[in-house]
């Protein structure tokens, strides 16, 4: 395998997928039931430090954000691994609109300084524009269906700023256009009215985009105990969540308010004590051969491939 850049890392590609199985055993445990029995999970590329998003290149391959290293890299489809972008301070979430890829820095939610920008790279040229500054540990991206951004931060400390939205067409931005506190992931719902997102205090959310202070809760405590971060929801309705707390990544129905756990385990090693979040970190849907597959970055430095079982259905919304 080619790795094109001169960093040191170590990255795998694992040509045997190892099968899971229901039950499968966790270093953390998981607070929903399993439904892993037929995922295949395969390691796509590993040794990246800690990984906090990644977005479909629309050619096969992923554009990840580096968040302890300060580096944006690329993915392709034969898995080799270069360093698109370096120096930058805690990236996060990336979302790609045509040829523009968006990215946000500063991802650090004990900070009460707003250092944190948008930027935008332009995926043929490799130049980085600052679209806005003065962000306080923006976390989360989400394109919508108009074009506009949403940045999602967790208000630890600095101001309660909530959710910020950003118009490309006139470079503007409402920097508290919703009020909800302690946002992370985010993702469109099916019928792209709503957006679902996830706290610190294991709720998800459902988001209303014509009323985006009056949430109503998809779950929450006691049936799910996690730190969910970033999400997908598919056509059918089903969203899956990426859980720093048990290391896993949920599958859930928003609307029975059901969760089992398609893969669990995935924990950055403990030195010497476990600390979370150190789980995955982001989920998404993209092709896998004539299929689709789910895609998991975590604090463990690795992209994983989960390929599902017959009848689960991951086609896109």
């Amino acid at each position: 395998m080619r790795v094109k850049t001169k960093f040191t890392c170590a990255v795998a590609v694992v040509a045997a997928t190892a099968t899971l199985s229901v039950g499968a055993p966790s270093e953390a445990g998981a607070s929903a039931p399993s439904c892993s029995e037929g995922w295949q999970s395969e390691t796509m590329a590993s040794g990246l430090g800690w990984l906090e998003n990644l977005e479909p290149d629309g050619r096969g391959g992923f554009y990840v954000s580096g968040g302890d290293n300060g580096e944006l890299y690329h993915v392709d489809s034969a898995n080799n691994v270069e360093t698109v972008l370096s120096g930058l301070d805690k990236p996060a979430g990336l979302r790609l609109a045509g040829t523009d890829l968006y990215f946000v820095t500063g991802d650090d939610p004990m900070r009460t300084v707003a250092d944190g920008t948008l930027k935008r790279l332009d995926t043929n040229s490799g130049s980085v524009t600052t679209l806005a500054d003065g962000l306080y540990g923006p976390n989360g991206l989400l394109l919508l269906p108009d074009g506009d951004l949403l940045i999602s931060r967790i208000d630890i400390f600095g101001p309660p700023t909530g959710i910020a939205r950003y118009t490309p067409s006139t470079n503007t931005l409402d920097r508290s256009w919703s009020t909800i506190p302690r946002s992370n992931g985010m993702a469109l719902t099916p019928d792209g009215t709503a957006f679902y997102t996830g706290d610190v205090t294991s709720q998800i959310l459902r988001v209303p985009l014509d009323s985006p202070s009056t949430p109503s809760t998809v779950m929450g405590f006691p049936d799910l105990i996690g730190l969910p971060d970033d999400m997908e929801a598919v056509a059918d309705g089903t969203l899956y969540v990426a859980d720093h707390l048990a290391g896993a990544v949920y599958r859930i129905n928003p609307e029975t308010r059901e969760a089992c756990t398609v893969l669990t385990g995935m924990i950055k090693p403990p030195a010497p004590i476990r600390m979370p979040p150190d789980g995955p970190t982001s989920v998404r849907v993209a092709p896998d051969g004539d299929g689709w597959a789910l895609y998991v970055t975590g604090f463990d430095g690795t992209l994983r491939k989960l390929r599902p079982p017959p009848g689960v259905d991951l086609a896109p919304a």
